[in-house]
C-alpha cells in the first residue's frame, strides 16, 4: 500500500499498522524513506565473510621478545662434518672446492694434509689420502689406483673438469709422526634483521561522532552491540593487527636503490625487513611437489621433502599450514594409501589403526618415516582479499603452504653473549623501560578528552617490529 497526499507521518505510540505512521520506501513525496529521519533504526550487520582477521599464525608457532637496538643479530651453528662440492683436475690428482654442503660458494675449506677423503660422482666413489692443501684446493692420492681419472678394474673414473662431492671421514699418520700442523675452527653463520615502523590511523569528525545513527554490529575486535563510528574504528584496529603479521610474513629488505619515503615531515629511504617467505626463499627449502595429480606421485614428492629434511637437521615434528588445494592434495594422498582398510593390513600410523578415524578424509595428523606432521588450513592463503587473490594471479610463484618445524633451536645471541633456546620463529619489537612499541594506540583531537583544537577524534596505531627466522634450513615453502 502507498499513502498519497501531502502530510507529515505521525509516529505511533506503539508498533501498529497505521496509515498515519507509514513511510513509503519507493515514493517521491515527503512521506518517503529518503525524506524522513528515523534516529532509532536498528539494523543488524550481516557477517557474510565469517571471521575476517588473518592474524594467528605467528602466535601458534612463535614467540615475542623485546629489543632495544636498530638491528637484531644472531648466529647459527655450522655443519659439524666437512663435505664439499669440488671439481676434479690436475690429471686426477687435484680437487678444487666449489661450495660447501649447503651449496654456498667459498674460497676456504677445512681439509688438511693427512686427511682421508672420499670423492664421488655419478659413476664411482674413490677413497683418497690428502697429500697437501691450498686455500681453495687439495692434492689427493687414491688408495686403490693411480689417480681419480682411472679405476683399477678398468673403465672410466672421474674425469678432469667433472663436478663431484668430497667428504672427509678421518685421517691417517705413520709411526713416529708429529701431530697436526693446522686446526679447524668451528664454523657458524651470522644473520641480522631490522625492525620497521608500522602505522595506521582512524579519524571521525566531531559532528559525525555526535550524530545518532545506530547499527547493530559484531566484529573481530569484540565490538558487539549497537554502534556506529566505533565500528569503523574496530575494523581499523583489526586490519592494523593483521598488518603486523602480514609484514612479518611478506616483507622484503630493500636492495639497490631503496624506495624514498614520501612523508612530508620526514626524509630518507625506507629499508624494509626480511619476512618469513623471503627468509625461507633465501636460506630454506622450496618445493613444487604435492600438486594433487595422483596419490602415488604425490607420495613420492612428499618423500623427496622428507629427504631434504634429513639433510637439514631432521626435526621430527613439523606443522603444515596449507591452502585449500594443497590440503586436499595431502588428504587425497593419505586416503589413497589407506584404501585397503584395516583387513588389508594397512597401518594408520598416528590413528592407532582405527579405520573409522582413518576414513575421515580430513586428516589432521600423520606419520611418515621418522617424522610426525600436523596439518592445518591457513586462512591467509585462501582468503580472496589477501594471499588467496595473489595466488590466483601469479600461479607459478604463488605460495601453497609452509612446513614449519616445531620445538626450539639453540642459537648464540651476540647481544646477551650466551646460547639461548628459542622457537624457530619469534617477533622482536622495540621496547625499553620507558617506551614499548610493541602495540601503541592513543587518541588525539577535541572529541572526548581534548588534546588539540582539531574538531575530530583521531585514533593512532603504531608498532616497530621484525621477524627472526632461526634455522630457515628446516623450513619448506610449497610453491
Amino acid at each position: 500500500m502507498a499513502v498519497t497526499g501531502a502530510y507529515v507521518p505521525a509516529p505511533a505510540a506503539s508498533k501498529q499498522l497505521l496509515a498515519s505512521a507509514y513511510l513509503d520506501f519507493t515514493g517521491t513525496t515527503d512521506t518517503t524513506w529518503a525524506q524522513q529521519y528515523v534516529p532509532d533504526l536498528m539494523e543488524k550487520e550481516a557477517e557474510v565473510f565469517g571471521n575476517r582477521t588473518m592474524s594467528g599464525f605467528l602466535s601458534k608457532v612463535g614467540a615475542e621478545e623485546s629489543m632495544a637496538a636498530d638491528q637484531v643479530v644472531w648466529s647459527e651453528q655450522g655443519r659439524l662434518h666437512l663435505s664439499y662440492g669440488v671439481t676434479v683436475g690436475g690429471s686426477g690428482t687435484t680437487i678444487t672446492v666449489v661450495s660447501d654442503a649447503d651449496g654456498t660458494l667459498g674460497t676456504n675449506h677445512g681439509m688438511r694434509a693427512g686427511d682421508m677423503v672420499m670423492v664421488a660422482d655419478a659413476d664411482c666413489t674413490v677413497k683418497c689420502y690428502v697429500i697437501s692443501v691450498t686455500a681453495t684446493s687439495a692434492t689427493v692420492k687414491p688408495y686403490t689406483q693411480a689417480n681419480l681419472n682411472t679405476i683399477p678394474s678398468g673403465g672410466s673414473g672421474i674425469a678432469d673438469g667433472t663436478g663431484a662431492k668430497a667428504l672427509v671421514f678421518g685421517s691417517e699418520y705413520v709411526k713416529g709422526s708429529v701431530g697436526r700442523n693446522e686446526v679447524n675452527q668451528p664454523g657458524f653463520k651470522s644473520f641480522s634483521n631490522n625492525p620497521i615502523i608500522v602505522k595506521d590511523k582512524y579519524e571521525v569528525s566531531g559532528s559525525d561522532a555526535s550524530a545518532i545513527g545506530w547499527v547493530e554490529v559484531s566484529g573481530e575486535e569484540g565490538q558487539n552491540g549497537y554502534l556506529w563510528y566505533l565500528k569503523a574504528s574496530g575494523d581499523t584496529k583489526a586490519r592494523f593487527s593483521d598488518y603486523l603479521e602480514m609484514v612479518c610474513l611478506e616483507a622484503e629488505k630493500a636492495t639497490g636503490t631503496a624506495p624514498v619515503s614520501t612523508q612530508a615531515d620526514a626524509t630518507g629511504s625506507v629499508k624494509g625487513t626480511e619476512g618469513l617467505f623471503a627468509a625461507v626463499r633465501s636460506r630454506g627449502n622450496i618445493s613444487t611437489g604435492i600438486a594433487g595429480t595422483e596419490a602415488a606421485s604425490d607420495l613420492g614428492e612428499f618423500d623427496d621433502i622428507l629427504k631434504e629434511f634429513d639433510r637439514n637437521g631432521a626435526i621430527e615434528e613439523n606443522m603444515m599450514f596449507l591452502n585449500r588445494d594443497a590440503a586436499l592434495a595431502v588428504d587425497d594422498m593419505l586416503a589413497g594409501m589407506n584404501n585397503h582398510g584395516a583387513a588389508g593390513g594397512t597401518s594408520y600410523g598416528v590413528f592407532d589403526n582405527d579405520s573409522d578415524m582413518a576414513l575421515n578424509l580430513g586428516f589432521s595428523g600423520f606419520r611418515r618415516g621418522s617424522y610426525d606432521f600436523y596439518k592445518s588450513d591457513w586462512k591467509y592463503l585462501n582468503d580472496a582479499s589477501t594471499r588467496g587473490m595473489i595466488n590466483t594471479e601469479d600461479v607459478a610463484n604463488g605460495i601453497r603452504g609452509m612446513f614449519v618445524p616445531a620445538g626450539v633451536s639453540s642459537v648464540y645471541d651476540q647481544n646477551l653473549g650466551k646460547n639461548l633456546k628459542r622457537p624457530f620463529l619469534h617477533v622482536r619489537y622495540r621496547a625499553s623501560n620507558t617506551e614499548s612499541r610493541k602495540y601503541k594506540t592513543w587518541v588525539t583531537g577535541s572529541v572526548g578528552a581534548v588534546t588539540s583544537d582539531l574538531d575530530a577524534m583521531e585514533i593512532n596505531y603504531l608498532s616497530e617490529r621484525c621477524l627472526v627466522v632461526q634455522g630457515a634450513n628446516n623450513f619448506m615453502l610449497l610453491q
